[in-house]
Formats: structure tokens, C-alpha cells, sequence
């Protein structure tokens, strides 16, 4: 763990798990604070930001903190236990826990919900903590963020191509997440391979899929498949039906069922 001091009036310390310092952070309602003061244990104490936007500390009581950063209420508190207190006093403090800022993701993730923001959260690291994407999942994000007018019910559509930004190394669009920001992760169109094939599954469904390459895809048939009884099960208007003894080379389209019956011969 690496630990760095400025030696003012306020130490900040950077941990890279629980206790994140976070300079610059606004803190709202549900965040907790752990404030430290040095060389003063019975000064120092874990407080949550109340609905009012007030910390309790000892023997100073409520403290309005509302829409302030954390150096902000760190120098807050220098000049409060400094005046009667403490002499030359040294105040740490960190955030313990993110409950102001959340953002929702939705869709195609293995937990979909709502998370909370860290003082920069990445496009892919609340992805991660939604662990991860779905097979199903499309290359694709779409966020929707409020804007800053007036009117609250505005906002703003954000389309970030994820195979750009994770295959060919497009950093600048894994963007930071914003309190209130909405994230969602479309389906795939996909089509699904069955029976008498090696890898029978969902797979992503391309303009120029086929049966032969549905097949490929899914690992080749089995020492058992009826190669020339293909068949295609297909919604159409609502309703399934049949094509039966498709050829190779018929194309698929997304949803498309490949069954690949067994042969008795």
C-alpha cells in the first residue's frame, strides 16, 4: 500500500480498497465519512451525512456539510477544532462508503440493478460490478443522462460501441458514469444451433449467416446428424413454423432455431 502526505493543514492518504480519499468528491446524504484527527483518538469518528446534510462530531455536534467536497469539510473541521480545541489540529478524512451517487444498469449484465458511484466510476468498472456481460449481450451501451437545464424530465443519449472500446483499445470511450445516469446493455440479435451438433447454443446473429456457417459455428454436426433433414424453426407474423430439408447455404435470420435431427441410418 502506498501512502502519500502533504503536509498542510489536511494529510491525505490514498487506500486502494474500503477507504478511498476522494479530494474533489461532493458528498450527499447516506455517504460515511471516516474522520481522523491526529493524535486525537477521542476526536476522531466514523459519521453519516444525514437527509439534512449534517455530520455529528464529537464534542462540536452537527456540522452542515452539504454540498461540499471532502476538503472542503476537511479544512471545515481544522477551523472548528482549532478554535478551543485543539492546537494545530490534523484532520484526515476518507470516504468509507459511496451511498449518494447511483447510477442503474439494466439488460444484458449477469445482476442487473442500481450501484453506487465511487468519485470516478468507469463505463466498465460498473459493468464489472454488475458482473459482467451476458453472452447475449450486444456490443453496444446506451446511457441516458440528465442534463443540466432546467427542465429535470431532459437528457441526453449516449451510444459507446463496447467492441471499439474493449478489442481495439479505445479508452476514451469508456467514459465516467454520473450520479442518476441510466446504462443499458441491448440483446444480441442471435440465432440457436440444436440436437445433433457438437456446441448446440446462442450465437450472434451476422447479415451474412447461414446454415453452413450456423453449423460451423456451433462445432460441426455429430457422428449421429442427418445432414440433409435440416430443418429451421422461424416466427413468422407471430407464429412458428417449419421449413424443413433446408439447404446449406440458406441464410438464417435473428431468432432462427437450426435443428439438426439424428439420422437412424
Amino acid at each position: 500500500m502506498r501512502v502519500f502526505l502533504i503536509f498542510t493543514m489536511v494529510t491525505v492518504l490514498f487506500y486502494p480498497a474500503a477507504y478511498t480519499f476522494a479530494g474533489d468528491y461532493i458528498v450527499g446524504e447516506g455517504d460515511v465519512l471516516s474522520i481522523t484527527v491526529y493524535e486525537h483518538d477521542d476526536m476522531s469518528t466514523v459519521a453519516r451525512v444525514t437527509y439534512a446534510g449534517t455530520i455529528s462530531v464529537p464534542l462540536i455536534g452537527q456540522v452542515v456539510v452539504k454540498d461540499m467536497t471532502v476538503s472542503q469539510i476537511a479544512k471545515k473541521l481544522t477551523g472548528l477544532f482549532s478554535d478551543g480545541y485543539i492546537v494545530d489540529p490534523q484532520v484526515n478524512i476518507f470516504i468509507k462508503e459511496y451511498r449518494s451517487r447511483k447510477a442503474i444498469i439494466l439488460g444484458q449484465v449477469n445482476t442487473p440493478g442500481i450501484y453506487n458511484l465511487r468519485e470516478q466510476t468507469s463505463l466498465l468498472e460498473l459493468i464489472s460490478q454488475a458482473g459482467g456481460m451476458t453472452k447475449l449481450a450486444c456490443s453496444k451501451a446506451i446511457i441516458k443522462r440528465k442534463t443540466q437545464a432546467e427542465d429535470d424530465s431532459s437528457e441526453s443519449v449516449i451510444k459507446i460501441n463496447l467492441k471499439q472500446l474493449v478489442e481495439e483499445g479505445e479508452n476514451n470511450l469508456n467514459i465516467q458514469i454520473k450520479d442518476g445516469d441510466s446504462i443499458y446493455i441491448p440483446k444480441n440479435d442471435v440465432y440457436y444451433v440444436t440436437g445433433e451438433i457438437k456446441k448446440p447454443d446462442a450465437y450472434e446473429y451476422e447479415e451474412s449467416s447461414s446454415v453452413i456457417k450456423a453449423i460451423t459455428m456451433a462445432g460441426g454436426f455429430t457422428a449421429k446428424a442427418s445432414k440433409t433433414a435440416i430443418q429451421i424453426i422461424r416466427k413468422i407474423q407471430g407464429k412458428e413454423e417449419v421449413l424443413a430439408d433446408v439447404k446449406m447455404d440458406e441464410p438464417i435470420l435473428p431468432e432462427d432455431v437450426i435443428v439438426v435431427p439424428e439420422s437412424f441410418f
